[in-house]
């Protein structure tokens, strides 16, 4: 074989050609993965390119081939650990099927998912996974389905837009959790969530546009009133959208003296922080105040007492959601799936009875 060519600039697929004393086109098949060519001629290419480091030109190959061999990736958080946690079970099944996964952060922000979107139709990715940020505006998904390009919906379904979607039953996990908190003599149950509405003041559930929000308000508010509990949507919190605004939150709900006796927080990084601010005011779980979160972050197993939480399938329901969408990448065109996993909760130390003086004033 010849030296390799000097590092100054790009090898190319030429280069690659020269080197193996093939074609250009031959040497393009071989590393494109498209096309046939004899074992011998397969091998003589990969040595090349291994010999003189070539790095393929995605672009280049994606007009070649037209597949990118990468699929994009729109949640709403990345630094919750529920995202963090889907995300590694897409790379996961991604890998395994050969693609790569570019990630996108929308920060639960409409027009920011939208861009992300035009971005990454932009890098041509062969299919999407978007966690949709609300279900009011999904013309950009619309246009997704409507271009032929595979789209699948992660956490949050969408009853209008008919593609493969994997969620979790949020409604009757909610209704679990907040059954276990009435069956402990609980009357007033306090719901906070990262997702804000016009005024900050939960009214109804039509100001909610975040599917698995909607339904988990929804789940929280039917126990109530099965209950008996007396007006219960004042009791859901919104706008707990980051650390410092779930901490100014929670210590306006816990500083009164007729504060809530348990709390149902919508996920870890809220829990995390209502748990922070209920040592602050040197108040005790669950002496004072019981707590349930949603996610079985790593923190809810080492506090003490450990956090009772809403465990979800988040691995799996990554890995599920990018199983679907390769699916559709190599040509499966059956119907659109809707797979719902199961849920499970876990008690542990951070549900008890009502203080005493809540009975008192309540009676």
């Amino acid at each position: 074989m010849k030296k390799a060519t000097p590092k100054s600039r790009s090898v190319t697929v030429s280069d690659v050609a020269r080197e193996a004393k093939v074609s250009k086109a031959t040497a393009a098949r071989v590393l494109g993965g498209y096309g046939a060519v004899s074992d011998k001629v397969h091998a003589d290419v990969m040595a090349a390119a291994k010999a003189l480091d070539y790095r393929p030109n995605e672009l280049a190959r994606s007009m070649t081939t037209g597949k990118s061999g990468i699929i994009g990736v729109v949640v709403g958080d990345i630094e919750n650990p529920f995202f963090s946690l889907a995300v590694r079970g897409i790379s996961d099944a991604a890998r395994a099927a050969g693609f790569n996964v570019i990630l996108a952060n929308s920060g639960e922000q409409i027009e920011v998912e939208k861009a992300a979107v035009r971005l990454l139709i932009g890098k041509r990715v062969d299919g999407l996974i978007v966690t949709p940020a609300e279900s009011r505006d999904i013309s950009h998904l619309r246009d997704i389905y409507r271009s032929g390009r595979p789209l699948a919906l992660l956490d949050r379904a969408l009853p209008d837009l008919d593609v493969d979607t994997v969620t979790v039953d949020d409604r009757d996990v909610a209704m679990r959790a907040t059954r276990i908190l009435v069956e402990a003599g609980h009357r007033e149950i306090a719901y906070v969530t990262a997702v804000d509405a016009d005024g900050g003041r939960f009214r109804d559930l039509t100001q909610i546009y975040t599917s698995s929000v909607r339904e988990r308000i929804e789940g929280f508010l039917a126990v109530c009133h099965d209950a008996g509990i007396a007006d219960p949507k004042r009791h859901v919190h919104l706008g707990a959208t980051s650390p410092e605004e779930t901490c100014r939150i929670a210590t306006k709900l816990l500083s009164p003296s007729d504060r809530p006796t348990a709390i149902l927080a919508s996920d870890s990084l809220i829990g995390l922080e209502i748990f922070k601010v209920i040592l602050a005011l040197g108040l005790s779980v669950p002496k004072d105040i019981s707590l349930i979160t949603f996610h079985d972050a790593d923190w809810t197993s080492v506090t003490s007492p450990p956090i009772t939480v809403v465990d979800q399938p988040v691995y799996s329901l990554g890995k599920s959601v990018a199983e679907l969408l390769i699916r559709r990448l190599q040509g499966d065109t059956r119907p659109a799936e809707r797979l719902v996993l199961p849920t499970s909760i876990i008690e542990r130390g951070s549900v008890g009875s009502p203080p005493k003086r809540s009975l008192e004033t309540a009676g």
